[in-house]
């Protein structure tokens, strides 16, 4: 069971699209994916085509309940979606504290999916330090993080190397990498800020994406960029990094073969 935090010290840097079009480009290759929003804004689930006017989630009954995978939505095929779901203020401060208090906590309401075999997690964050990415941290086998190729997510660098996003080394597994996203050949500042993280990240850059209206365009519609627009420079640079990551984290593709549950056995 590989665990993928998608994670940034920045909003705005195209964090929960990117988590949407790894899980479709993983699930593409045969893999069963599971999608986890851990984000207030509760916008993930509307990329895999979940109704805005569907508010189910996980977190307004997290401290209720010893085992999530109940709020488990399927998406189609081999793709999956656990949504924050819509909370009362209350609900979002009980469910933090309780990752706070309870060391436990999460690996318990997890537990469930965490092991089941062959399925890949990827797990969706908001900007900045949270409850939920510390709690996680030490569960994940791969920390991403997706920058915006323009001088305030250069001036992150040094934020992230020094270990403010958890207050601990991001990973201690496979590592944590980087995803330049929205690169723009047109503007120089765009390619000298590629260039620059090119060479000072080197492997640990898993990837740059362009700058591709297609992807716009594809999350008004609730698609992923794979279905919108499958030969445009994004959905090539999203597929080249899920690859990477899959051949970092020893992923098997698996078998090719449309799932529609995660009942254990099926």
């Amino acid at each position: 069971m590989p665990l993928i935090c998608v994670c940034s010290p920045k909003g705005g840097v195209g964090k929960t699209t990117l988590t949407a079009n790894l899980a479709y480009a993983l699930s593409r290759a045969g893999s069963k994916v599971l999608a986890i929003d851990f984000d207030v804004q509760n916008a993930l689930r509307l990329h895999f085509g979940v109704p805005l006017s569907d508010t189910r989630g996980f977190v307004a009954k997290a401290t209720e309940n010893a085992d999530w995978s109940p709020f488990v939505l399927t998406t189609g095929g081999n793709l999956f979606v656990l949504p924050y779901g819509e909370t009362t203020e209350s609900q979002r401060v009980a469910f933090d504290e309780r990752l706070t208090q309870d060391e436990h906590f999460l690996s318990r309401g997890l537990s469930t999916l965490l092991n089941y075999p062959g399925l890949v997690v990827i797990a969706d964050f908001p900007p900045g330090p949270s409850p939920a990415l510390k709690a996680i941290s030490r569960l994940a086998d791969l920390h991403l993080i997706p920058l915006m190729a323009d001088t305030a997510s250069l001036s992150l660098l040094p934020y992230i190397e020094n270990h403010r996003l958890t207050g601990e080394e991001l990973n201690q597994k496979a590592g944590h990498y980087f995803v330049v996203n929205q690169s723009d050949n047109r503007r120089q500042i765009s390619r000298d800020v590629t260039g620059f993280m090119e060479q000072r990240l080197g492997d640990r850059l898993l990837g740059v994406i362009h700058r591709d209206e297609s992807v716009v365009e594809a999350n008004a519609s609730q698609q992923s960029i794979f279905d919108f627009s499958p030969v445009s420079a994004a959905a090539f640079d999203i597929e080249l990094i899920s690859k990477k990551i899959a051949g970092i984290l020893g992923v098997n593709v698996g078998d090719g073969v449309v799932h529609n549950d995660l009942r254990p056995g099926f």
